[in-house]
Formats: C-alpha cells, sequence, structure tokens
C-alpha cells in the first residue's frame, strides 16, 4: 500500500489531500497541531475538519505535531517511510507575519527545511510537493500594465492575457515577510531537488480553495466572503475599489496536480498553479455573486489603503503545468466552488 504523508493536514489543502489519497486506496498520515487557531482565532479553529477528516476516511492516521519539531517529524518520516510528502502547513497571512515574524519565519521556512530534511535522511525516494505561493512574487506583478474595467481590473497587453507564468521576477518587489519566509522555502525546496537530487516540486499557488476552508479576515478570501455574509459580519475591502482580481483553484483539482506529478515527477521544477482566467473574480463581483447566492445583503466598509505588497491583478498561467502534464484540468468552475461554499452550514 502506497504511503501518504501530509502536513496541515487539517487545513484546506491538506485535508483534501488526506481524503482524495483515502479513497485512492493509500495509508494517509497527518500532522497538523490546529496553530491556525492560535493564528486566526475561532475563525481558523480546524479541530471541525480534523473531525470530519477521521470520520469519512478509512485509513487516516493523525500526528497532532508541529512542523519545527525537530525530533517527532524526523521520527513520524522514519517510521512510516512515506511515498510521497504534501507539505501544506503554513502560516499564509501577511498582515499576521508582521506581527510574528518569528513564527512567521519558523513554521513558513524552518519548518520546511526540517521536512525536507526528514525525507533526505529517512524517504529520500518519496516525491515532495510544497505548496508554495504566489506571493513568492512579491508585488512585481503589479508593475505590468494594467487596465481600469467597470469591476475588476485587468492587463493591458494580449501576451499577458493568461496571467503571470514563472518567468515573473522575484527580485526587486515588495513580498512581506509571508512572501519572503515562502520564497526562502520554495527555494529550499527547490534545491534539495537540484543538490540532492530529490524528487521535489513547488506548487506557486494562486487562491487554493473550496467548502473545506477554515476562513478568516487575514485568508481565505472566497470563503471569507461567505462567512461574512451568512453571519451578517462587515467585510472590509482594502483598496483598489476593491477590483483587485484573484484566480481561484478548487483543493480538489490541486490534489489532481499533486497525483500527476507523483506519477511521473521532474525534480525541481517549479509551476504556477491556479484557477486561471475562467475562474477568476474581483472582490466586487466575489460580493455580489455571493450576495445573488444566498439572497442576503453584504455589509462592506471600504479602507483606501490597500494591504502592503497586495497584487492588483493575479491570473495564474498554467500552461507549462499544462504542458508536462496534459491529463490536468482545471474541473471545479467558479460557478461551482460559489455554489458548493454557500450550501455549505457551518
Amino acid at each position: 500500500m502506497s504511503v501518504l504523508l501530509v502536513t496541515g493536514s487539517s487545513g484546506l489543502v491538506g485535508s483534501a489531500c488526506a481524503a482524495f489519497f483515502d479513497e485512492r486506496g493509500w495509508q494517509v498520515h497527518g500532522v497538523d497541531n490546529n496553530l491556525r487557531a492560535d493564528f486566526f482565532g475561532s475563525d481558523g479553529d480546524t479541530s471541525w475538519n480534523l473531525h470530519r477528516l477521521k470520520a469519512s476516511t478509512r485509513s487516516y492516521v493523525h500526528h497532532s505535531v508541529d512542523v519545527r519539531d525537530r525530533q517527532a517529524i524526523p521520527t513520524i518520516v522514519s517510521e512510516i517511510k512515506p511515498d510521497l510528502i504534501a507539505h501544506c502547513a503554513a502560516q499564509p497571512s501577511h498582515d499576521l507575519a508582521a506581527r510574528r515574524p518569528f513564527d512567521d519565519f519558523e513554521v513558513n521556512a524552518e519548518g520546511t527545511l526540517n521536512v525536507l530534511e526528514a525525507t533526505r535522511w529517512h524517504a529520500r525516494d518519496a516525491v515532495f510537493c510544497f505548496l508554495s505561493t504566489n506571493k513568492v512574487y512579491g508585488d512585481a506583478p503589479n508593475d505590468l500594465p494594467l487596465k481600469e474595467l467597470a469591476t475588476r481590473w485587468d492587463y493591458v497587453r494580449p501576451e499577458h492575457y493568461e496571467g503571470i507564468d514563472e518567468s515573473m521576477r522575484i527580485d526587486g518587489a515588495l513580498h512581506s515577510l509571508f512572501g519572503v519566509s515562502k520564497a526562502a522555502a520554495d527555494l529550499l525546496v527547490q534545491e534539495y531537488g537540484r543538490y540532492f537530487q530529490m524528487k521535489t516540486v513547488c506548487f506557486r499557488g494562486g487562491c487554493l480553495t473550496g467548502a473545506g476552508h477554515s476562513a478568516a479576515e487575514l485568508h481565505g478570501f472566497l470563503a471569507y466572503v461567505v462567512r461574512c455574509a451568512r453571519i451578517g459580519r462587515t467585510y472590509r475591502i482594502y483598496g483598489y475599489l476593491g477590483k483587485q482580481v484573484r484566480d481561484n483553484l478548487h483543493s480538489f483539482d490541486v490534489c489532481r496536480a499533486i497525483e500527476a506529478f507523483y506519477e511521473a515527477p521532474r525534480p525541481a521544477e517549479v509551476y504556477n498553479l491556479g484557477g486561471g482566467r475562467n475562474n477568476s473574480v474581483s472582490v466586487l463581483e466575489a460580493i455580489d455573486q455571493v450576495q445573488q447566492r444566498l439572497g442576503e445583503r453584504l455589509s462592506t466598509e471600504y479602507v483606501p489603503e490597500p494591504r502592503l505588497g497586495d497584487h492588483i491583478c493575479y491570473i495564474s498561467d498554467t500552461r507549462k503545468f499544462r504542458s508536462h502534464y496534459p491529463g490536468w484540468a482545471v474541473t471545479k468552475t467558479l460557478d461551482q466552488i460559489l455554489d458548493e461554499m454557500c450550501a455549505v452550514r457551518r
């Protein structure tokens, strides 16, 4: 039986991976100590998702361990000898990173190093998939010429129609401390692939989303809009007239990308991974679509100052990944994602 180790297993992508591979007959081990509850309070608490995962899977084994633990992580890896590692654990917020820089860097960079080293010494042949982020590019995408439309910003030049590809620079940009810690982890994952010839990959995600998101104001865009609309909380729009654009990829399609890479690994590769133009939406458009689905008016507050280093328009160009793995494509449309989120009562 193949063995998966997934970190951040109670989070959105981690829990989706656990369920996805469990359904395919894998033995699944998850590592998660619900640090999101400490980071984001009750909004970020993932204990509900862990209970759901335990109840719905056949072979899931949970380890309440911090990815920074230099004794526990190597012990787990050496005991279970995973065939695949999906490293999804992270501190995911720009704003929180500025308030807690040591926690941010230790979880994102040092935690990744800890899992990489455990893999190198105890499961060297395992495929190592790292959930990186488009924030490794900092605000460099904002330098592209943009045009203002009625409800969104968009790229001016035809060559940018498909979005941001992997040639986007990471230097000379404002990243936020979160972007820096994730960039450090991203480079580490690449280097372990090249220097130690390990089967590593970095997936630089756009907005990875789904109904399993424990969304908070500081993280989880679409799911947080839905939460605010449902409970009557005011949604704050930060800058850019609410026309900033994100592309959205369902966690199920992230799992399919991990599966595709596992079956034919290309060591040290980097891929932008997102929903693409068809799954892109601005803040204003998302609010409108959620209101239509729930039949409830969402109270909003406009904050003129944008979040530091925030992207104005970010659409993931996934052509590189699709050229390497032609069997992969986005299967969950934006409408399906929103329908799923709005149907869940939690």
